[in-house]
């Protein structure tokens, strides 16, 4: 035999590749169930329910962003604004959900404001709210992970969630971004 036997490699050295990131929704559904009650058991309110989701969301972007932009991109990122919400619509969210997110908004007060709508949107779907949990919006999760993604493509800003023609999440740029995409315009 051989010493110059081959060995299987380890998945570790394999290509990232496209892959097929389709989970099975009733897993999904399960799973992201047992993390909303997994948060409610460890606070007492709506707000800080939704602000834990919110937390747990961003540890999740904060991973995802650096494979998509090395599986979507080919390790070049995005460095104007509206590439970058469109960069979130289409690949961010056929990544999450399997499809892209309905709708895209600027918002005409405030230059500074963008809306991604969703009108069913799926960390929701499955969610069944008590009474006295009403205003309650899971999707919170997802802004979280919008949110981290946002941040580490360095486009610092807050996202928040809201019942508006569906689920509404409402991006709000920190000043520092509009200054940086007028520059790149040469405006």
């Amino acid at each position: 035999m051989s010493s110059l036997t081959r060995q299987k490699p380890s998945n570790l050295d394999k290509n990232l590749g496209k892959g097929k990131p389709e989970v099975n929704i009733a897993t999904f559904a399960l799973l992201f169930s047992e993390i909303v009650q997994y948060c409610q058991n460890r606070v007492y309110t709506v707000p800080e329910l939704q602000n834990k989701l919110a937390e747990l969301g961003q540890h999740v972007g904060s991973h995802l962003l650096d494979v998509l932009f090395l599986r979507e991109k080919g390790f070049k990122r995005e460095i104007k604004l509206l590439q970058m919400l469109i960069f979130i619509k289409s690949n961010v969210w056929k990544t999450l959900f399997g499809k892209e997110a309905d709708k895209l908004e600027h918002a005409n007060d405030d230059e500074r404001t963008y809306y991604i709508i969703e009108k069913e949107s799926m960390v929701n779907k499955f969610i069944s709210v008590p009474k006295d949990k009403g205003n309650l919006n899971c999707a919170a999760f997802t802004a979280g992970i919008l949110e981290a993604v946002l941040n580490g493509a360095n486009f610092p800003a807050k996202v928040t969630v809201h019942w508006h023609k569906g689920t509404t999440f409402m991006i709000k740029f920190d000043e520092s971004v509009i200054a940086r995409d007028k520059h790149i315009d040469g405006r």
